[in-house]
């Protein structure tokens, strides 16, 4: 089984080398959104107003993180069930989402918007928010303060461990 060490940057560009149950070891920036941060984002989208983020070619990690102590930027940044987000998915990889971060199965319509737009959704481990949070080397509140945990945040990750759960050809672990 193949390994990749990847920065998120290079997600887009890569993501057809990539194949369902592969690890993958993230580094870079990425950026966390939850359900009321995507609500959010939408009602911006839906107003014609600017993000506040470049969505082309980013990596959205579904996770709150919980507020860190001392040199660590967060104590705990586990994974939100996906599925959740399913609705809002196409229409962000339609806008050039590279990849998604998160834990369990996505709808038919999110893998055919994952093949269509040559992308990735990748998981994390769920229960282990505390071994993630060791990857995460920066964190930044960047919109939606009023969201508290789930307002948009900017991680820097470094070999953040996943695994790919589907890839830009249509394979999907949840499937086998």
């Amino acid at each position: 089984m193949a390994e990749f060490h990847l920065n998120a940057s290079e997600l887009a560009s890569r993501a057809s080398e990539l194949r369902a149950s592969e690890r993958v070891f993230l580094s870079g920036t990425i950026y966390t959104a939850r359900d009321q941060a995507h609500m959010a984002l939408f009602r911006l989208l839906d107003s014609g107003s600017p993000l506040p983020l470049d969505i082309n070619g980013a990596v959205i990690y579904y996770a709150g993180p919980t507020p860190g102590r001392g040199d660590m930027p967060t104590l705990a940044c586990g994974p939100t069930t996906s599925s959740r987000m399913d609705k809002f998915t196409p229409r962000l990889l339609d806008l050039g989402l590279a990849a998604m971060i998160g834990k369990g199965p996505r709808s038919e319509a999110v893998r055919e918007a994952i093949v269509k737009n040559k992308a990735v959704y990748l998981c994390a481990t769920g229960g282990a928010g505390a071994l993630i949070a060791k990857s995460i080397v920066k964190m930044e509140e960047i919109a939606f303060s009023e969201l508290g945990c789930e307002s948009l945040k900017r991680l820097e990750v470094r070999d953040m461990p996943l695994i790919v759960g589907i890839d830009s050809h249509g394979g999907n672990i949840f499937e086998r």
